[in-house]
């Protein structure tokens, strides 16, 4: 049986785990529950594994995978599990057949280059293809991909090498993943806060400082919807 809290913690893990294929930080999790510090997070989370709800995976920033869901959320993990191709040192999941990942994949453009540091030229030519599980791709809307140079996003799993899945979107809500284009010259991957007039492209690694431009700066180009990485 779980708290109130644990199962508010639970859902919200869920629901990013779906929409972005990365779980929310601690900080994240901690505005979402109103929670004063980290610790109360640390605490949710232990009792959720304990109870085998989710597991940690080691050697990985900020891993968490969802095991299975209460029967109040349905409690079917098929619709929890994120289609992300992805891996890791220690605790690698299962890799799927190529059978298996080509049947089920369209072809995806990717656009260059992204920056997850500084900002860096504005991305503009197709520079190849790459395949898909259509499983990771929205209903609606256009997708592309970016090549990640960098380590300011690696607290989100994502590791200078990867290849990001972008939905084309103009909008963003305050956390999202987002591909930002900065006085339309040079464009970067950050987690997006609006504040007024103001917007915060904010990187996960502390060595990074969180940028900050009046909101007519700023253009969005697209939303994380997944994640590619190849060995």
């Amino acid at each position: 049986m779980l708290t109130k809290k644990q199962l508010d913690l639970l859902e919200f893990i869920h629901k990013r785990l779906q929409r972005d294929g990365v779980p929310p930080s601690f900080d994240e999790m901690k505005v979402a529950l109103d929670l004063r510090s980290k610790s109360g997070i640390h605490r949710l989370i232990t009792a959720l594994e304990e109870r085998g709800f989710i597991r940690r995976l080691a050697h990985r920033a900020r891993a968490i995978e969802i095991i299975k869901l209460p029967e109040s959320m349905g409690g079917d993990i098929s619709v929890t599990t994120p289609q992300v191709i992805d891996g890791g040192k220690g605790n690698e999941p299962e890799k799927p057949s190529i059978d298996k990942m080509m049947s089920g994949a369209i072809e995806v453009p990717v656009m260059g280059r992204i920056a997850a540091g500084v900002p860096i030229a504005a991305i503009s030519e197709v520079s190849h293809q790459v395949a898909v599980p259509t499983a990771m791709l929205s209903a609606s809307g256009q997708h592309f991909a970016l090549e990640v140079k960098g380590d300011s996003m690696m607290n989100a799993g994502i590791n200078d090498g990867d290849v990001v899945v972008i939905r084309e979107t103009s909008h963003a809500d305050n956390g999202d993943i987002v591909v930002a284009l900065v006085e339309d010259q040079e464009a970067t991957l950050k987690r997006f806060y609006r504040t007024g007039d103001q917007i915060a492209l904010e990187a996960e690694n502390p060595a990074y400082p969180t940028q900050k431009y009046p909101s007519h700066m700023v253009r969005i180009q697209g939303r994380l919807v997944g994640l590619i990485r190849s060995y």
